[in-house]
């Protein structure tokens, strides 16, 4: 006989006292023996007789070493309890409750044990030694004072089989007809409103102690176990919770679930989704997601890779499929493409569940193993309970990977920033709310502003980006000219044609002019000119000499293919600002997010030739946070700091790019606080009201002013230009100034300037001054230092 122990801690205390006794069994057979007429009465009569010399097994004993001291006793006395005939088919043994100690095991009972291997440990799955003591008195209520308590829940076992590498569930019931249990003297009187204190304390454990004192109660006798196998029941059901979840692991458990659920671990598991469309049916590969029938084809088309009879009835009807021998279906279908894919993946059979997702777009469940006749026409129907919820789950994974999509798209092409994001979710609430409350149906979105924000401005622009550009388009368009210039010239001379003499006398005039300078017409002037009258005149003469034919094969490898120009000096040029561009744009978005963790606020950029970005920050803007001006001033010398960074950036890429750039800074001070509007028709932010709108007419038009009364610039190579209006903004920056110079970022030099008069703007003043190239690593400002740096200042 074999004895199993289970994971229960044996020094638990119970309000039972438990004894293991037999008395039951005796009984049992004291009463087959005075029946004349029952099969078994002589084998009965001899087991009491022989048994007189074992009295502890009817008596009853506390000590668990007797078990295996009368283990080959207890072994037989307990064998009319597990009829031969029933050996291999019931999961049964005698038990200890509330201990489980389990002895007596039937002969499937321990197959099964065996088949688990030596490492395994015979636990409940969901065994709560802390919940032990009130169970107990609840058995107690039930079992003594018939007061039902439904607190009791079935237990499970968990045992894997070494052999195929399933973990089978096995759900436990006791009988109790071979115990009884009653009160010691030491019990207290159960009462009715005892009872009720008890329903409203379950977790007490004082008060369920002190009406149920440990070992108050006395239990005698044994249980008997039944298991039953429930690992189907289980997997569906742990596949439906995994295809209802919303994180990523309830997919990549999947797999696991059906495995279980088919008993093998060779099943694996795929998706799929298809479309229709005038074209026919279309298959598509969902990238985040396993294809068996695709294997990492970006496409196919279905009618060419699938055989009429899966068309027709997959697609067309919707109806399940199973493929039980990968073989006999090449066969069938002269070795289609979907049998050459599932062959290179050495499947051997296949179920596909189709799912319809929306009008014309439908989601294949695929199935597969690498054992012919594993997936079959019969077990398919296994999957009958589990395919609503895996369309439910499968719709709710498209309508995320769409989101993860459109979330991406948002995040680099248009977005609503995260700070002010709530305000948005507000307003759609309350138009969610109107149109449900509302017969009518009509309820039109607000216009969402924020007021009472600050703004800052800034900007890194190329300097000389327009002459650059031009500059790259003469040298491009010259060449382009020279060499058809060499080309028409050959062949006048070779064939001394007057249309030729003119053609050459057309392009050294175009030359001329170009180098003269460019005009806004001229690019388009020489393109129309290159493509009606030049073009043409290669053409024939590519067809008449070799000579020529090769000059102009020559030429053409000199040209963009599509743009037909030469595109070389404004590729580089063009590259070059790309570069910058990037560049520039990922380090501020790298320095913003740093910047959102000191306080949230709205930041938005743009590329041009150069970057510039707004700020705004704000009580308004925030939904759970307070705002103070401290964080105005941080976020001030924060910006100037970042714009030392970002010239220094992009002073060490100028001579690694292809065509070297220069950059120019400049930050606009506006203390007045302003309102801005989102604006639906732009789906962008700006400025609302007459008397904001100078703050935008000053952003547009500051980085082209000159200093007053002079010809220079405002903005320049290596100086960061700071434009303000009010004297206590140019006190408040001279702080940070000083601090950065403290810090190497800036240099000595400062410059105070008046700004000329802009259109409608006078008044503007501003500071420059020079930035450090040379900001060494060990200098770097952290943003604790910003913060106790902005306190100290103001």
């Amino acid at each position: 006989m074999r004895i199993l122990l289970t994971n229960y801690n044996d020094n638990a205390e119970l309000p039972l006292k438990l004894k293991i006794s037999f008395e039951a069994v005796f009984d049992y057979l004291e009463k087959i023996s005075l029946d004349e007429n029952h099969y078994l009465q002589l084998t009965a009569i001899n087991l009491l007789e022989e048994y007189k010399q074992f009295p502890e097994l009817k008596q009853g004993f506390e000590d668990l070493n007797l078990l295996e001291k009368f283990k080959k006793e207890i072994n037989k006395l307990l064998s009319i309890l597990f009829p031969d005939l029933l050996q291999d088919n019931e999961i049964k043994a005698a038990t200890i409750p509330f201990e489980f100690t389990t002895f007596k095991l039937s002969k499937r009972f321990q197959q099964i044990i065996e088949d688990a291997g030596e490492d395994y440990s015979f636990k409940l799955r969901n065994f709560d030694e802390s919940n032990m003591y009130i169970l107990s008195c609840t058995f107690i209520l039930s079992y003594c004072y018939n007061v039902n308590i439904d607190f009791r829940r079935p237990f499970f076992f968990d045992i894997p089989d070494k052999n195929t590498g399933i973990t089978k569930h096995y759900r436990t019931m006791i009988n109790g007809d071979f115990f009884k249990v009653y009160p010691l003297k030491s019990a207290p009187k159960i009462t009715d409103d005892d009872v009720k204190l008890l329903l409203d304390n379950f977790n007490n454990i004082d008060i369920w102690k002190e009406k149920f004192p440990p070992n108050s109660y006395q239990f005698t006798g044994f249980g008997m176990m039944n298991l039953f196998d429930v690992t189907q029941d289980q997997s569906i059901s742990t596949l439906k919770e995994n295809l209802l979840r919303k994180d990523e692991k309830g997919f990549e458990e999947l797999e696991h679930s059906i495995s279980k659920l088919f008993g093998s671990t060779a099943i694996q598991f795929g998706f799929s989704t298809y479309s229709f469309s005038k074209e026919g049916i279309t298959f598509s590969n969902q990238k985040e997601k396993k294809s068996f029938l695709l294997n990492n084809k970006s496409d196919c088309k279905v009618n060419d890779f699938f055989c009429k009879g899966i068309v027709s009835k997959v697609f067309k009807d919707n109806e399940l499929l199973a493929i039980s021998d990968i073989e006999k279906y090449g066969e069938s279908t002269n070795y289609n493409g979907l049998y050459t894919s599932l062959k290179n993946q050495n499947i051997q059979s296949l179920i596909l569940v189709p799912i319809k997702l929306k009008e014309d777009f439908f989601g294949i469940m695929e199935l597969v193993s690498v054992n012919k006749y594993e997936l079959n026409s019969i077990n398919a129907y296994k999957l009958k309970d589990v395919i609503p919820v895996f369309k439910i789950a499968i719709r709710r994974f498209m309508e995320e990977y769409e989101t993860k999509l459109e979330s991406i798209i948002q995040e680099n092409y248009t977005s609503l920033h995260p700070t002010v994001k709530w305000k948005f979710y507000e307003e759609a609430e309350e138009y969610i709310f109107n149109i449900e409350d509302s017969s009518s149906n009509i309820h039109n979105l607000k216009n969402i502003t924020f007021e009472n924000v600050v703004p800052l401005y800034g900007q890194t622009d190329i300097k000389g980006s327009s002459i650059a550009r031009n500059n790259a388009i003469q040298n491009d368009l010259v060449k382009q000219l020279k060499l058809a210039g060499n080309i028409i010239k050959k062949a006048n001379h070779i064939y001394n044609l007057p249309i030729y003499s003119d053609l050459l006398f057309r392009i050294e005039t175009c030359l001329k002019n170009i180098k003269n300078g460019l005009n806004s017409g001229d690019e388009v002037m020489l393109t129309d000119f290159l493509n009606k009258d030049i073009y043409p005149v290669f053409n024939h003469l590519k067809t008449v000499d070799e000579s020529l034919k090769e000059d102009i094969a020559n030429y053409m490898l000199q040209i963009d293919e599509k743009l037909l120009v030469v595109y070389d000096k404004r590729k580089k040029y063009e590259d070059s600002v790309t570069i910058l561009n990037e560049e520039l744009a990922s380090f501020i978005d790298h320095k913003q997010v740093e910047a959102q963790n000191m306080f949230p606020h709205y930041f938005e950029r743009y590329k041009t030739d150069g970057i510039d970005y707004n700020m705004y920050i704000g009580q308004s803007l925030v939904k759970n946070h307070t705002y103070n001006k401290i964080y105005l001033y941080n976020l001030r010398l924060w910006q100037l700091q970042m714009m030392c960074e970002v010239e220094n950036l992009a002073n060490n890429l100028k001579n690694k790019l292809s065509h070297p750039l220069q950059v120019a800074s400049l930050i606009l001070v506006h203390s007045n606080p302003l309102a801005i509007k989102f604006r639906m028709d732009e789906k962008r932010f700006d400025v609302d009201g007459a008397y904001n709108i100078r703050y935008e007419i000053i952003k547009k038009r500051i980085d082209k002013a000159h200093i007053k009364n002079t010809n220079q610039r405002l903005t320049q190579p290596g100086k960061i230009a700071i434009v303000y209006s009010q004297n206590k903004e140019a006190m408040e920056y001279m702080k940070y100034i000083k601090y950065l110079q403290s810090k190497k970022y800036l240099l000595n030099t400062i410059e105070k300037v008046d700004v000329e008069d802009l259109q409608g703007i006078s008044g503007l003043k501003a500071i420059r001054v020079q930035v450090n190239y040379q900001i060494k690593h060990e200098n770097k400002i952290t943003f604790e230092e910003i913060m106790n740096t902005v306190t100290n200042l103001n």
